[in-house]
């Protein structure tokens, strides 16, 4: 399926076509199968898009949130992206507590916390260890050396097919991360990225050949979803053919 691509003037304008989408797929999924789930990303591009959400009056009893990836750190961590979430948005509404699944950071040993993570994705989307869930909403970011979630360039992560989670690692430190088979079930990605350090990257993920062990964000391709990339100008400039 060809990605959907729009750039926009600045963040701000980014931000309000990502909560008009978001908001639209909530909706939807909620009157198609009676709930929504959702696997966020971290870093600064998403968190006023968060801070947007907590404005929102929506059945927060229905939406269930995950989490795409997450530095081995705990929740209190000014690095951890669930500290983030927590803070810009979902300590900020009426969600049930039962309703969030954080990444788990606390065993000593960052594979044991994977392993965790993916028992609990099968147990709450009824899937057994052959199939893999199908989230709602995936949120993406982009970094300049091409890698999204923390599926870093060259890296072991980028092979696992037979799981849902597994560990990353960024300059030596782990990361929990979603897979790529889990994140292309999704029937929505949307990709945020702002700024001109991700021209490089974005040439490469959108060009006809490239090395996608090296821009691992080229290997985002949903199997029947809809994949859209919401950029600012400064990093979609180089794009101006795909819109």
């Amino acid at each position: 399926m060809t990605p959907h691509v729009e750039v926009f003037a600045d963040r701000p304008q980014l931000i309000t076509r990502a909560l008009e989408l978001t908001l639209v797929e909530i909706k939807r999924a909620i009157a198609e199968r009676g709930r929504c789930t959702i696997a966020l990303a971290g870093g600064n591009t998403p968190k006023p898009l968060y801070e947007q959400l907590a404005t929102q009056n929506l059945p927060w009893q229905n939406i269930h949130i995950f989490w795409g990836d997450e530095r081995y750190v705990p929740i209190s961590d000014p690095q951890s992206n669930a500290g983030m979430a927590a803070n810009a948005w979902l300590n900020q509404v009426a969600i049930p507590p039962e309703n969030i699944h954080p990444m788990p950071t606390q065993p000593k040993d960052p594979q044991e916390a994977a392993q965790i993570y993916d028992r609990q994705l099968q147990a709450f989307f009824g899937t057994g260890a052959a199939e893999f869930p199908c989230f709602d909403i995936v949120l993406l970011g982009l970094g300049p050396d091409g890698h999204t979630a923390s599926l870093f360039p060259h890296t072991e992560a980028l092979q696992v097919c037979d799981r849902n989670v597994t560990v990353g690692s960024k300059d030596g430190q782990p990361r929990i991360t979603l897979t790529l088979p889990v994140l292309n079930q999704a029937r929505c990605i949307l990709f945020l990225i702002t700024g001109a350090n991700k021209q490089e990257a974005l040439t490469q993920i959108f060009a006809q050949q490239a090395d996608a062990a090296q821009f691992p964000a080229r290997l985002i391709k949903p199997v029947n979803g809809q994949l859209s990339w919401l950029l600012d100008a400064a990093a979609g400039e180089v794009l101006q053919d795909y819109v």
